[in-house]
């Protein structure tokens, strides 16, 4: 049954990686987008906020795009939308900006026409355009993902976060994209590299699962992608090699960068020094940058109550960043 009201989702961003876990490890942070889908006569897109600048209002909007995607799916026509969607997620920054439209929009769309299909179709449908398993996974299950893709399919399994784990991300005044951080990488890497960050995304994914920080450090060494990109992101060497120094549980480029992110222990109270240490750093590298303190979260995709007559962007006023 098609809810006329519409549907409202709020999504996760995510960072994919974490050091060694290349395409496969992504894990939800406590900053958001909302989307707000309902059938209309005539089509209209609403986007609010400073990172929705640029992006098309017509239909060749992505989320017009996926969700006529979803429609198809299911055997639904459904042309005409109202579309509102607000984002604090920068853009091209590393942060899963497109995989948490992607997966809100699949989750919106998917709940207005009753929710025929479920969360593995769904998420398969993510990965398939985004073309990794990592921030989508991220973004729809919440938590830390580890995922598996053959290309039709994904697999995946949810671990809980532990709860003393703090994230802090210094995000570059610059974009990054995804297509020229990949053109940076080896066509091949040898046998020693290989087994260098399996046996890390292992130990990651076995820390996280039983709650041992100390291991952190250790497992989030990285040969296969972050020294190759070490140069579209200058300062980014050092931080990798010297956040551990300045209360850093480890750090790792955030998917495909140019943000930064440093996993901490939240008892150790020495965010501080953390955030002078990044911020100094890439500052003396000439690149403005600001800092943000996050949290894994552990919702993915949450659909909200749509209150009658209360207007998208004023429903939200309470949660959005100043």
């Amino acid at each position: 049954m098609m809810s006329e009201a519409g549907v409202r989702v709020k999504v996760p961003a995510s960072t994919a990686n974490l050091g060694p876990g290349f395409d496969t490890l992504g894990m939800a942070l406590s900053l958001y987008a909302w989307i707000e889908m309902k059938p209309a006569d005539t089509t209209e897109i609403h986007l609010y906020g400073d990172q929705m600048l640029g992006i098309p209002t017509n239909k060749n909007n992505l989320i017009y795009e996926v969700a006529q995607s979803v429609f198809r799916e299911a055997g639904v026509d459904l042309p005409e939308l109202e579309i509102s969607m607000y984002s604090d997620i920068p853009l091209t920054r590393g942060l899963g900006s497109s995989a948490s439209a992607i997966v809100g929009t699949l989750v919106a769309a998917n709940e207005l026409i009753g929710a025929p299909l479920d969360q593995a179709k769904l998420f398969d449908m993510a990965t398939a355009l985004e073309k990794h398993p990592d921030n989508v996974g991220a973004s729809l299950f919440g938590g830390l993902i580890t995922a598996v893709w053959d290309g039709s399919h994904a697999d995946y399994l949810r671990i809980e976060p532990p709860d003393d784990l703090e994230v802090l991300v210094a995000i570059p005044e610059f974009q990054l994209s995804t297509a020229k951080a990949r053109q940076v990488l080896p066509e091949q890497v040898s046998l020693g590299d290989a087994v260098f960050n399996i046996s890390r995304t292992s130990l990651f994914t076995a820390a996280m699962a039983s709650g041992r920080l100390d291991l952190i450090r250790t497992a989030m060494k990285d040969r296969l992608h972050q020294p190759f990109r070490a140069s579209l992101v200058p300062g980014m060497a050092r931080i990798l090699e010297e956040a551990a120094e300045h209360g850093a549980l480890g750090a790792a480029l955030s998917g495909a960068g140019p943000t930064l992110l440093a996993l901490t222990d939240r008892r150790e109270g020495k965010g501080t020094e953390l955030e002078h240490f990044l911020l100094g750093v890439l500052n003396e590298q000439g690149i403005e940058a600001r800092t943000i303190w996050l949290r894994p979260c552990t919702q993915g995709a949450q659909t909200l109550t749509i209150t009658k007559g209360e207007q998208f962007i004023d429903s939200i006023k309470g949660e959005i960043r100043a």
